[in-house]
């Protein structure tokens, strides 16, 4: 089951970096901005969160 999503957080772009995301979007077939945002965000904390945990051998 999903959990409701309850908090808020606004973004500014400025000019290049809308044309660019409105370009991928159009090339993509992405209907869902916020949707591309929010995954590609959590999927780069998830992958920074891993990289930082320490490993048996460091």
């Amino acid at each position: 089951m999903k959990s409701p999503r309850e908090y808020r957080v606004s973004i500014l772009l400025n000019a290049s970096e809308q044309k660019m995301l409105d370009r991928f979007c159009a090339q993509y077939g992405v209907k869902n901005k916020s949707r591309l945002i929010r995954e590609t965000l959590m999927r780069a904390i998830l992958r920074q969160l891993d990289k930082d945990q320490p490993t048996l051998f460091d």
